[in-house]
């Protein structure tokens, strides 16, 4: 089992910053990568930004390349993920997950980002 714990949602204006935290405990050692969805209101679950743990490679989707950068901590068994210049239609319910090949998917509780026009 793996549990994660997410940090860091907030309310910012459009062009702010926030930063998100996920910290990893429990059985770590399963985890191959780690990152963030995001959920909307009425619209589909998006995937925002993956990083491996191993070799930290890093994917983004295609409406936060060049504003968000997901890092870890593997000291500290923690997640990352610097959003600036944020837009309003950052908007949504931000969820951290963990990945392994032997189970599904783990994911934290989901913390509220709120960007203001």
């Amino acid at each position: 089992q793996v549990q994660l714990v997410e940090s860091g949602g907030g309310l910012v204006q459009a062009g702010g910053s926030l930063r998100l935290s996920c910290a990893a405990s429990g059985s770590i050692f399963s985890i191959d990568a780690m990152g963030w969805y995001r959920q909307a209101p009425g619209k589909q679950r998006e995937l925002v930004a993956t990083i491996t743990t191993s070799g930290g490679n890093t994917n983004y989707a295609d409406s936060v390349k060049g504003r968000f950068t997901i890092t870890r901590d593997n000291a500290k068994n923690t997640v990352y993920l610097q959003m600036n210049s944020l837009k309003p239609e950052d908007t949504a319910v931000y969820y951290c997950f963990a990945r392994t090949p032997v189970s599904p998917a783990y994911w934290g509780q989901g913390t509220q980002v709120t960007v203001s026009s």
